[in-house]
């Protein structure tokens, strides 16, 4: 339980016109008990203008999820495959919206194998994460986020839970740069909704302005520095230079962004939870951010990394720790006290995603369920923790008005690759794209 849980805050979506103000103001009462759920159905006031301005098309949304541990494989996998599949111990979690989601095994990243390595390739695919020399690549967040542009304030948002901010990240740059996660609830919550003073701005937009002219000068100086360059060294110049200019327009944008007013609440932000052994709690106040992020329309792209390497002894229930950190838990030899206690923590996982798919379908847009625009992908780049196995992926994909209520059961001895399963996901939030990563098509059988 978070401790956004009994409050009704009340939101408002700050206007140049105060008469618009106070006609917003009357049809407010945004965020609901349990979470930071916004009230049925979303305000048009709190989208952002570029959505409006598309008019034609609903927007489309995805949260993609990972457990760089994973879970216990046996009862996450149903035994059936097809529609009358038996729910798992794990699944019978999930068992009211059956027809909400799709269970997926015999998925992996092909030669993308090193045990816990493959944690920040979970939505790169990259290759050979323990050769030397290796350099990741893009990942799907910031694929797409590239191909749909600034249609909302934030491209995407990069969270996480008991993080280490500076070795792991689902989300990678084209250049194959780490970006750090955000796992400060508080943080968050201002950077989507505390309006800085014209003052506060006004600084912010000189920031701005002076990073815009340092790669103006910038530009200059290489492109006179180019022409004594030979052939090979004028292209990675080039390469050099392309990414300058994406910076330039990624300023541009902040700069556009920033001149307009943020949505409000006169609510005070969520509390932090600093203690990692609350790791249940944190994993359910990151959940309720991200989704008021989506709600909100402040991005159309979350990912959301529960780093339980980085988990020490840890709660399972109010009077009850773990015998051990998360990792070595997960090293159970098939220890019965081990494997119990990972079940229970899995379980407890489920039932948290379980609450997720119910307020995303409670909550309606334009008279559709939110759940039928949002994309909850909820995985892991470990098939089994307790071997070190990277085949096989727990992969579950839960709303985005897909043909859900199924187990694709792909072959266990030889995967089809998960970027097929990305690949389709990008052409469902109306991005043309034929390829992602190791991919060697779609997946038509979810489509």
């Amino acid at each position: 339980m978070n401790q956004f849980q009994g409050s009704r805050p009340h939101f408002k979506n700050q206007k140049s016109s105060i008469d618009n103000h106070q006609s917003i103001r009357s049809r407010r009462r945004f965020l609901r008990s349990a979470g930071v759920t916004l009230a049925l159905p979303l305000l048009d006031g709190l989208r952002s203008a570029s959505a409006k301005e598309q008019g034609t098309q609903p927007p489309r949304r995805m949260l993609l999820i990972s457990n760089n541990l994973g879970v216990l494989p046996r009862p996450f996998f149903p035994e059936r495959a097809g529609r009358d599949y038996g729910l798992s111990p794990y699944l019978s979690e999930l068992a009211e919206f059956r027809n909400d989601f799709t269970v997926l095994s015999g998925l992996s990243h092909p030669d993308v194998d090193g045990g816990h390595s493959t944690e920040n390739c979970f939505l790169t695919a990259a290759r050979g994460p323990t050769k030397s020399g290796f350099r990741n690549t893009i990942s799907l967040d910031q694929f797409a986020a590239e191909r749909l542009g600034p249609v909302t304030r934030f491209p995407t948002l990069n969270l996480g839970v008991n993080i280490d901010k500076a070795n792991r990240s689902l989300s990678w740059t084209r250049d194959g740069v780490l970006l750090p996660a955000v796992d400060s609830a508080p943080a968050l919550f201002r950077k989507m909704f505390v309006q800085g003073d014209s003052a506060a701005v006004q600084r912010q937009l000189h920031h701005l302005d002076e990073r815009g002219s340092i790669l103006d000068t910038l530009l200059d100086d290489t492109r006179q520095f180019r022409r004594k360059l030979g052939s090979d060294d004028q292209s990675r110049l080039d390469q050099y230079l392309t990414s300058v200019r994406e910076m330039e327009e990624r300023l541009h944008t902040a700069r556009q962004w920033e001149l307009r007013l943020k949505p409000t609440t006169d609510q005070p932000a969520p509390d932090d939870i600093r203690d990692q052994k609350l790791f249940f709690e944190k994993f359910d106040l990151m959940l309720s951010m991200a989704r008021l992020a989506l709600e909100s329309d402040s991005t159309r792209i979350v990912t959301l990394m529960v780093d339980a390497f980085a988990t020490p002894v840890f709660k399972l229930h109010p009077d009850q720790n773990t015998t051990d950190g998360y990792h070595n838990l997960s090293h159970h030899g098939q220890a019965e006290s081990k494997v119990k206690q990972l079940e229970d923590a899995d379980r407890q996982q489920m039932a948290l995603l379980r609450k997720l798919i119910g307020q995303l379908a409670e909550t309606h847009e334009d008279e559709e369920r939110l759940l039928d625009r949002t994309m909850i992908l909820f995985g892991s780049n470990m098939g089994d923790a307790n071997t070190h196995d990277n085949t096989n992926l727990p992969i579950l994909l839960a709303g985005g008005g897909f043909t859900h209520g199924q187990h694709l059961a792909f072959r266990r001895d030889l995967n089809k690759p998960l970027c097929n399963l990305f690949v389709t996901m990008l052409l469902h939030l109306g991005i043309e794209a034929d390829t992602f990563g190791s991919s060697t098509g779609n997946l038509s059988e979810i489509a």
